[in-house]
């Protein structure tokens, strides 16, 4: 048992009860045991974490991670994914199922939830929709979600078929989970391995275009309609998917969206020369579908930021850029752009990227009594400082993977601490940039 530690001094942000305010807040058996006043928690035997000038949230939950075990360990294990989860403040992952063999059985789901894999945050996986996701025959939904699963996809390859789609959401439905979709119509994206514009042209690389994205979407949009079940529409990048969420949206039908942070920073010309870090699915897209995502995030029409952290060996990386993988790492970073760009630079409040990367992706997947620090909520916490000046370097990574485009990066906002069922599990050494 830990003892109890009391956090004081400090400015609570707590989306779901509209708490914006200087408290304190008592944690006590993994779990929160009371928010006052500034002074008001008598400090008794506690352990105290001194939290003056920095802003105290419920956890990050990032539901769109790719942990690679089993199977992948050279790329990431679960132990080194969740390490740098909890250097990027979040106290939550939500791993998808491509891994070797794909989770598509209960037995799959519940080892990578075991406390041999040595996670130091939650571990949420998110099961295969179909068998070897291969889009022809459904998992069980039933007994994945009672092995832990909290939602169903078979990301990375897109359900192409209206039946198999269909049938998810209905499966889906009957459970109250969402099934989560890889927007992509890969019948037109064939080797295609950046986004359609002038760049993918003076670079001579086929581009997808916007419509191999928006199709699916609106797919899907009518099949949810027809059925009643919540489609998630994962790493949402362009403007016309988003129109047809926003339409959805205001018909009533149960749609949501999550965004990445690259995907609301870079460029599809920040390719460059063939730079493999900036080669992700869905690609880097134009300003405009840029600026749409933005407007999105702010508008309230987007619903969650999400890394997709991806990471990958440096040697797969380091191939001609059509042939390299798809994919780039971004726990550690998600937080810190989401305040420059967002925050800083956009001026979204600090309680809007809470309700973003918190409270609004536990409500999405189910994670009850998470992204809250309500009395008696899980005492999974972040706290982080705005206006800290850092520079994020590759090589410092927690990941076994150091495949980003933000190596070399200064960033205004950063995580001081994570803490998980009570516990700190990360602290930022006072000396670190």
């Amino acid at each position: 048992m830990t003892r109890p530690l009391l956090i004081r001094g400090g400015h609570l942000i707590d989306p779901p009860n509209n708490i914006d305010a200087s408290m304190d807040i008592l944690l006590r058996d993994g779990r929160v045991a009371e928010v006052a006043a500034p002074g008001k928690i008598p400090a008794k035997d506690f352990e105290i974490f001194d939290a003056k000038g920095l802003i105290v949230s419920p956890g990050l939950i990032d539901i769109h991670v790719h942990l690679r075990q089993p199977g992948q360990e050279y790329k990431e294990t679960i132990a080194t994914g969740t390490a740098a989860a909890a250097a990027g403040g979040f106290t939550s992952v939500c791993c998808m199922p491509n891994t070797v063999p794909v989770n598509d059985t209960p037995e799959i789901t519940a080892w990578m939830q075991s406390a041999e894999r040595g996670a130091i945050v939650n571990v949420f996986p998110i099961a295969a929709a179909t068998a070897g996701s291969m889009g022809v025959r459904l998992t069980d939904f039933t007994a994945l979600k009672n092995a832990g699963a909290v939602g169903f996809t078979d990301d990375g390859k897109p359900i192409l078929h209206d039946d198999i789609m269909r049938a998810s959401l209905q499966a889906a439905a009957k459970l109250s989970v969402p099934v989560i979709q890889h927007a992509e119509d890969t019948r037109l994206t064939g080797g295609c391995s950046m986004n359609l514009g002038p760049t993918s042209f003076r670079l001579g690389l086929r581009g997808m275009s916007i419509e191999a994205e928006s199709g699916i979407v609106e797919r899907d949009i009518r099949l949810a309609q027809e059925t009643g079940g919540h489609i998630h529409v994962a790493h949402l990048s362009t403007a016309k998917a988003l129109d047809a969420v926003r339409r959805a949206k205001r018909d009533g039908i149960h749609v949501t969206c999550e965004v990445t942070p690259h995907h609301f920073t870079l460029l599809d010309e920040h390719v460059g020369a063939y730079d493999t870090n900036f080669k992700m699915n869905p690609p880097l897209r134009a300003a405009s579908d840029r600026e749409a995502m933005l407007e999105g995030l702010l508008d309230g029409t987007i619903d969650a930021i999400a890394t997709d952290h991806a990471p990958h060996a440096l040697h797969e990386k380091e191939q001609e850029f059509d042939r390299a993988p798809m994919g780039i790492t971004g726990l550690e970073t998600a937080l810190a752009i989401t305040l420059q760009v967002l925050h800083h630079h956009r001026k979204a409040p600090l309680k809007r990227v809470i309700e973003l990367m918190s409270a609004t992706p536990a409500r999405l997947v189910g994670l009850k009594d998470r992204g809250t620090l309500s009395r008696g909520a899980h005492a999974d916490i972040t706290i982080f400082d705005p206006k800290k000046k850092w520079k994020f370097e590759a090589q410092t990574s927690r990941s076994k993977s150091k495949n980003t485009p933000f190596d070399g990066w200064e960033f205004t906002g950063a995580v001081v601490a994570t803490i998980v069922s009570g516990k700190l599990v990360y602290r930022r050494d006072s000396t670190h940039r």
